[in-house]
C-alpha cells in the first residue's frame, strides 16, 4: 500500500491541533491522518474513497467542502490534508472551514509556488506545472490567498524524511527508483491527470538516467540527507471567534 500514515507528519498535525477535542477532517479520504483520542467527523466527496476507509474509523459523510452541512462553530478545529488542490472553489472551501471551526483551521499541502524546484517536475515531468493555475505558480500567492480567507496564519515548513511512509508525489525525493513502480504511481493523482504518453516518456527517461548514473550525479547533494524540504507546508490559523 503506497499511501500510509507517516508518523513524523502525523505528530506535527497532532501538535498543531493542540487542545482541540472535536475535529472536522475535510477531504478525509481513507483517514490516514485522523487523530486518535479526539472526536473526529470526516467528510469526503468520493464514494470510492469512503469505501476504502478502515472499519475502525468513523463513517465519512459524502459531501463537498464548498457546501458543509454544519452550523457555524460546530468544531474546535477543521483540517484538510493534501486535498485542497482538488477543490473546485478553494476560496469558498477555505471560507467554509473558517465558518465551522471555533478555534483553529489546519491545512497541510505543498506550496504550488515551489513545484518547479522538485527534481521530478524539473527534469522529467514539467507538464505538472500546466495543472497549476498561473497565479498559484507565483511565489507567495498561495499563502496570501490563505490569509485572505482565514486571517492571520502561521506557515510551518514540514521537512520530509528519506523513508517517509506516505507515498505522495514528493515523498520519494531520495528514492527515485520508486517512481518506476506502477503501484507507486497509481497512488499519486498527478500521474493520472497528465497524458499517459507524457508520463510514460518521463518514466523512461528516469529509468535511463538511473541506469546510467545521470540522476545520481545531478542530485548527489540529496543522497546524504535524512530529510529534505520538498515544499510541504503546515498552515495554522488561530481563530478569534469572529466570522
Amino acid at each position: 500500500m503506497a499511501r500510509q500514515t507517516d508518523p513524523g507528519i502525523a505528530a506535527r498535525i497532532d501538535d498543531a491541533l493542540d487542545d482541540a477535542r472535536s475535529v472536522l477532517n475535510i477531504g478525509a479520504g481513507t483517514g490516514s491522518y485522523e487523530p486518535i483520542g479526539r472526536a473526529v467527523t470526516a467528510v469526503e466527496p468520493s464514494a470510492e474513497m469512503i469505501a476504502q476507509r478502515p472499519e475502525k474509523l468513523a463513517q465519512a459523510i459524502q459531501v463537498r467542502v464548498e457546501e458543509l452541512p454544519f452550523e457555524d462553530g460546530s468544531f474546535d478545529a477543521a483540517m484538510t490534508l493534501l486535498s485542497d488542490h482538488h477543490w473546485s472553489d478553494r476560496a469558498r472551501g477555505l471560507s467554509e472551514m473558517r465558518r465551522v471551526a471555533r478555534r483553529r483551521v489546519l491545512l497541510l499541502n505543498a506550496d504550488p509556488g515551489a513545484a518547479e524546484r522538485f527534481w521530478l517536475t524539473r527534469d522529467y515531468l514539467p507538464g505538472l506545472l500546466s495543472l497549476i493555475p498561473d497565479p498559484y505558480r507565483r511565489p507567495g500567492y498561495w499563502e496570501q490567498e490563505l490569509r485572505d480567507q482565514l486571517g492571520p496564519i502561521e506557515v510551518q515548513t514540514v521537512p520530509v524524511r528519506y523513508d517517509c511512509h506516505d507515498g505522495f508525489y514528493q515523498a520519494y525525493w531520495r528514492r527515485p527508483h520508486a517512481y518506476l513502480d506502477p503501484a507507486v504511481r497509481a497512488a499519486i493523482s498527478v500521474f493520472h491527470r497528465l497524458p499517459a504518453a507524457e508520463v510514460s516518456a518521463a518514466i523512461d527517461r528516469l529509468r535511463r538516467d538511473l541506469a546510467g548514473g545521470t540522476w545520481e550525479r545531478r542530485n548527489a547533494d540529496l543522497l546524504s540527507r535524512a530529510e529534505f524540504d520538498v515544499g510541504l507546508r503546515l498552515v495554522v490559523a488561530e481563530l478569534d471567534g469572529t466570522r
